[in-house]
């Protein structure tokens, strides 16, 4: 068994899947299907009664969302995001919908996955400036 402690879960164990060698310095372990066990973790979790603040980390990172824009999808601040994460007390609301989220996203709603990759990509998105365009129908961001 390994104890697969890198999707920042505590309570992971593996029975197999995995390949393990001798290297300087200790243990490499390579996973063999590491897409296809992040989503059975996915699974499992969108599935439970509750959640810890961790396991919420993990389905927010799973659908590539910062806590700023888990916050806004579920009405509250960044900061208190930040605290269920780290305390662990997350609102069921707040944790029935993440996990309905998570769920729609992998399970292939592409009206729905198209919102969360747009609110991910939001966060990844820097721009240096914004410009924007009068045009007959009001000012519009330029292309």
């Amino acid at each position: 068994m390994y104890h697969y402690t890198d999707s920042g879960l505590q309570n992971v164990w593996l029975a197999n899947g995995f390949k393990a060698r001798e290297v300087d310095g200790g243990t490499a372990v390579a996973i063999v299907d590491l897409d296809g066990l992040h989503k059975a973790i996915g699974r499992n979790l969108a599935h439970k009664g509750r959640l810890t603040g961790a396991e919420f980390r993990f389905l927010r990172k799973e659908l590539d969302l910062s806590q700023r824009r888990a916050a806004l999808l579920v009405g509250k601040s960044e900061e208190a995001v930040s605290k269920w994460e780290r305390l662990g007390r997350v609102p069921e609301s707040a944790i029935r919908l993440i996990q309905a989220i998570y769920l729609e996203t992998i399970d292939g709603d592409i009206s729905f996955r198209k919102l969360v990759e747009e609110l991910a990509e939001l966060d990844r998105a820097h721009q240096e400036r914004i410009v924007f365009r009068d045009t007959k129908d009001g000012w519009r961001e330029a292309a």
